[in-house]
């Protein structure tokens, strides 16, 4: 692993050690990281690390919720802009590049398979996840009044739906399918085009 050793004298600690987590996890997962690889990595002693975090999910869960709450807010003011919905969909795709590249999406997988066997993480994982949700909820309810109705279904079944696509997908691209084997960019955008074939026709 490439190491980048900050300094212990840094004056914010724990967003040094925060930051030290994020490299490990994006550069080997979640179960090669260890608690005394992150303080290495931070160059602070491995008791500044269970201090400001617990323990190592305590820590990765930071990490999560540190780069979920920036890209929730970014969703949020996104789909509360004036415009079409097909458009605000199509930012939403674009914002997924941006969220491969930067490692979020990683980040948010690892945490979701640490979950599986860790029920404290899944509970963590749920409650930041259900934020996604009911966003996507809110947007469903706000076509559904635009189109009048979403067909048989529910606003909340066509955020699960949308979700559950985006994490699905996102999971496939990490195992490494490339745009012709599994063409999961593509899909999601075709998405778009039918809503904005729908709003056009309301």
């Amino acid at each position: 692993m490439e190491t980048c050793v900050a300094e212990a004298r840094h004056p914010d600690t724990a967003a040094v050690i925060l930051d030290a987590a994020r490299r490990c996890l994006l550069a080997e997962g979640y179960a090669a990281t260890s608690t005394r690889k992150v303080a290495s990595e931070a160059g602070v002693p491995l008791s500044q690390v269970h201090y400001h975090f617990g323990s190592k999910g305590g820590l990765m869960l930071a990490v999560l919720a540190a780069e979920d709450r920036r890209r929730l807010d970014r969703q949020s003011a996104m789909y509360s802009a004036a415009e079409p919905l097909w458009k605000r969909y199509e930012q939403a795709c674009d914002f997924l590049e941006d969220d491969l590249d930067s490692g979020y999406v990683r980040v948010l997988q690892e945490m979701i398979a640490a979950g599986w066997s860790t029920p404290a993480i899944a509970e963590k994982v749920r409650g930041m996840q259900q934020g996604w949700f009911d966003l996507l909820t809110d947007v469903a309810s706000e076509a559904a009044e635009r189109l009048g109705g979403l067909g048989p279904f529910t606003p909340r079944e066509v955020a699960t739906l949308i979700g559950i696509a985006f994490i699905g997908g996102e999971a496939e691209m990490l195992l490494g399918f490339d745009r012709q084997q599994m063409p999961v960019r593509a899909a999601l955008r075709r998405v778009g085009q039918m809503i904005r074939a729908l709003e056009d026709r309301a």
